[in-house]
């Protein structure tokens, strides 16, 4: 059975399809494609059917991900079919855990940045929202999503290999 994880920010345009993008490419060159279900949604439906935002998309390009992406609402009813369901910010973090249906669910529930040895170190776990800025603030998401997307691998190859034994 593969392990899945989704992404979760507001809207599902800016940082959880950024964070979707950059971490299925490292689930590819892990060699983990078939193992391993990556995914992302909003904790709100605003954006429900539109594409990632254009800047996103930009960004992602220029860094050499792929990004082909459809907004959408994330579901309480998702959490029995989802290993890890990784917040972008504390906000989504808080939101996801009340939503959650059991305490089982609530513990699936984790900040992404909380996989960034340094950011983790310092305390600093939220990945600001880039929308009302300029393209530095997608770059910023970016380098912080990168940061943390070895870590979250390192975790979910430990996760699968404890279902194993």
């Amino acid at each position: 059975m593969a392990f899945s994880v989704c992404f979760v920010c507001i809207g599902n345009i800016c940082r959880s399809p950024m964070a979707e993008s950059v971490f299925r490419a490292r689930v590819d060159e892990a060699g983990l494609g078939g193992l391993v279900v990556v995914d992302s949604a909003g904790t709100d439906g605003w954006h429900e059917g539109d594409g990632a935002d254009p800047r996103t998309v930009t960004v992602l390009a220029a860094a050499g991900y792929e990004s082909d992406h459809v907004a959408r609402r994330f579901r309480a009813s998702w959490f029995s079919r989802l290993d890890l369901v990784i917040a972008l910010d504390s906000g989504h973090h808080r939101a996801l855990r009340r939503l959650a249906p059991t305490p089982a669910d609530a513990d699936k529930v984790r900040l992404l940045r909380s996989y960034d040895p340094v950011a983790a170190d310092l305390g600093d776990l939220d990945v600001p929202d880039p929308y009302y800025g300029d393209d530095d603030g997608f770059e910023e998401c970016l380098r912080m999503v990168e940061a943390a997307s070895d870590g979250l691998l390192d975790a979910v190859r430990e996760a699968r290999e404890g279902r194993a034994a």
